[in-house]
């Protein structure tokens, strides 16, 4: 008798040790997503781009975020910026104007960067662009190339 018992402790103990061991990979898995979803909704994505046009393509003007220089703008292209909820400045090398938008977690931005004429070069200005809109306007540009991002902390990899 005492010998059935002690199998049968121990079977239970072997089962709850067998289920635990499967549980905690799920688990651990699961807090990883849940984390990682979290992060994902308290960043706001901010595309940047600037049309294909032939006047001013050998131009490309620079682009700051809060005064730190993000990338520099190449004619028909894009990059993405993830950022923290929160306000924040984007201006291109024309000083007197910028974009000052105070992102939302989870949100999609568009910035578009256009060219404006200068006494001896042209100048990026940047332009806040509805969603529907920026998002239609990117769909044939071309991902920034490497070389021109300046920031590879807040520039993701284009090639999404």
């Amino acid at each position: 008798m005492k010998l059935s018992v002690t199998k049968a402790v121990m079977g239970v103990v072997l089962f709850c040790s067998f289920a635990y061991a499967q549980e905690t990979p799920a688990t651990a898995t699961s807090t990883a997503n849940t984390a990682a979803a979290q992060d994902a909704s308290s960043q706001a994505t901010v595309y940047v781009y600037r049309y294909k046009q032939f006047v001013g393509s050998a131009l490309s003007p620079s682009v700051y975020l809060d005064e730190t220089e993000l990338a520099r703008m190449e004619n028909g292209r894009f990059f993405v910026v993830k950022l923290p909820a929160g306000k924040h400045v984007f201006r291109s090398n024309d000083k007197q104007s910028g974009v000052e938008e105070d992102l939302k977690g989870g949100q999609t931005y568009y910035i578009r960067v256009e060219l404006v004429p200068g006494m001896m070069k042209g100048h990026g200005r940047l332009l806040s662009i509805a969603p529907e809109q920026g998002s239609y306007e990117i769909k044939k540009l071309k991902p920034l190339d490497a070389d021109k991002v300046k920031d590879t902390q807040h520039v993701v990899a284009a090639n999404m």
